[in-house]
């Protein structure tokens, strides 16, 4: 008993050598290799998040297609700009938001490592629950500034559709929707981003912590003392560890996710303002309750390929900006 810990103590710390916490970050460096790597991984997936979200609000026809359907339906009706609507202002927009989520992130997760030093629980439970917390204080923080942002790109990704206002770009956006519904329009969803996406945001960071334990464990690491990980099985094993974790974080928030969606992008909801109860029965009484995976492939896909770029993205930053000694 005594030799297995000391042997998991021995590879713990042989995996701690490639954490990097926030004290050793240049924070200049840290927060603009940030956002000019984040913002290179949006526009490879920005694509699938406009197929889902066009998905999401259509009609019957288009919602029923498969995803790489309504993406060559998009090539073909509306060329390369279609599939990259709302980009631009996606990837400028995003860049203070990213500093605030990158921030929280970190000096969250380091203040609830510190606070539980001197416990009793296991190292990689500590690590687990440290992750998990930070996820869900930075979405808690960045929501206030995304949410309007996400009004604004969506409302562009689904140009062309019966049934939605047109704008000419970003401002035309905040302009008529400040017009027709107030300060408050540009906060459509706000309630139910923060109720899912928080605990959605620490399932995926803890989902990503077991998973990448047990990786480890399967690999020998557990056992092995002598043993250290290469820098290849650090980042492929942290690209598993992402993807498992955008797959499963996947399945369960799609429901909520195309809610959220139609309720920032739809107009047509006759008397009243839009609410989660009115929406939820549109999308019934359109589809029943397979509705509520309308866009599931192409998210499914989106999630995935952006739980594995992340965070091999998010390692990179971080060794990138690791402070010269």
């Amino acid at each position: 008993m005594a030799v297995e810990t000391e042997a998991a103590a021995s590879q713990l710390k042989a995996l701690s050598e490639t954490n990097i916490n926030w004290e050793r970050l240049d924070k200049t460096r840290f927060h603009i290799n940030g956002a000019i790597l984040f913002t290179a991984q949006s526009a490879l997936l920005h694509p699938t998040a406009v197929v889902k979200t066009r998905m999401q609000v259509a009609g019957a026809d288009l919602a029923h297609m498969r995803g790489f359907s309504v993406f060559r339906n998009i090539l073909r009706n509306d060329g390369i700009s279609g599939i990259f609507r709302g980009f631009g202002t996606s990837a400028i927009g995003s860049m203070p938001g990213r500093v605030l989520a990158l921030t929280s992130l970190e000096v969250s997760k380091e203040m609830m490592l510190k606070s539980m030093e001197g416990s009793d629980m296991l190292e990689a439970t500590r690590i687990a629950m440290a992750n998990g917390v930070a996820g869900m204080v930075s979405n808690l923080v960045s929501c206030a500034y995304f949410v309007p942002l996400d009004v604004i790109c969506q409302r562009l990704m689904v140009q062309g559709l019966p049934g939605i206002t047109l704008y000419s770009g970003p401002f035309d956006v905040i302009r008529k929707v400040l017009r027709t519904e107030g300060f408050r329009g540009l906060y459509r969803g706000f309630g139910i981003t923060v109720v899912t996406q928080s605990p959605a945001s620490a399932l995926w960071w803890g989902a990503y912590g077991a998973a990448q334990h047990s990786i480890w464990r399967s690999l020998g690491y557990g056992d092995d003392a002598e043993k250290k990980p290469s820098h290849l099985e650090m980042v492929t094993v942290q690209a598993t560890a992402g993807t498992i974790a955008g797959a499963c974080s996947s399945v369960l928030t799609t429901p909520i996710d195309t809610i959220k969606t139609r309720l920032q992008v739809m107009d047509n909801f006759g008397a009243g303002r839009p609410s989660v109860i009115k929406t939820t029965k549109m999308l019934l009484k359109e589809d029943g309750w397979r509705g509520f995976y309308r866009g599931f492939g192409p998210r499914f896909l989106n999630m995935s390929l952006w739980g594995t770029s992340m965070i091999v993205t998010y390692e990179l930053i971080k060794r990138l900006s690791v402070k010269n000694e």
